[in-house]
């Protein structure tokens, strides 16, 4: 199934959600579910959302390419990199013209090593990298490889920048958020993140959890 996820839901909400409906519409007691790669609770777009056998081919879709846009802000930084903490130390940003941003973006392309957010589901001795971020707690994560295949800014309306970018599995959007601020010297969080293609699946083909609810009502 594509699944355009909503707003605010976890990956997990909208896999519960269809996974309650199998078994309660359909009178399925057991019933295997699973998605091929996390969005934050703060982005939308495409999910890609297998069931039954159909999970074992998961693997194939995670491995895929990934487009997503959405919009990053120039002169400040948050502690999650995104909108789930509060923006803070502000920087000056007029002076940054399109052209500084357009040569940013081409230095984050290619194959890279891409230290992930500390406000991330990454496991660190077991436990997802945000409760210690939460807690207060140090710790240190690992590095990704990773790889910006296309990077470019759609718009610039200071201190917004939209965005387009298609990357390999395993790449953070936020992170890449706090990279460009860091390469502009003015710092930068991502404010808006939408998923719109994983490898030749468009979230144009998706259908929104509403319409999920009325197909499953059908079944009543």
């Amino acid at each position: 199934m594509l699944v355009d996820k909503p707003f605010k839901w976890t990956s997990f909400d909208a896999v519960n959600k269809i996974k309650s409906m199998l078994r309660h519409r359909l009178g399925l007691k057991k019933i295997k579910i699973g998605h091929a790669g996390t969005l934050d609770p703060l982005a939308t777009g495409l999910l890609i959302i297998c069931t039954g056998k159909a999970t074992k081919e998961i693997i194939q879709y995670q491995g895929l390419d990934k487009t997503y846009t959405g919009t990053f802000i120039l002169g400040q930084v948050t502690p999650s990199f995104d909108l789930e903490t509060i923006p803070e130390k502000n920087s000056p940003f007029l002076h940054i013209t399109p052209e500084k941003i357009d040569e940013a973006m081409q230095q984050l392309s290619g194959e890279q090593k891409q230290l992930p957010p500390i406000y991330s589901a990454k496991k660190i001795r077991g436990e997802r990298a945000y409760h210690y971020a939460r807690q207060g707690r140090e710790t240190e994560l690992k590095t990704n490889d990773i790889r910006i295949i296309s990077l470019e800014a759609t718009r610039v309306d200071l201190p917004e920048v939209d965005f387009r970018v298609t990357c390999s599995k395993g790449t953070y959007i936020r992170a890449l958020a706090r990279d460009l601020g860091d390469l502009l010297g003015c710092g930068a969080y991502l404010s808006a993140l939408r998923r719109t293609h994983i490898g030749d699946y468009s979230v144009d083909d998706a259908m929104g959890m509403e319409a999920v609810i009325r197909e499953f009502d059908q079944f009543r």
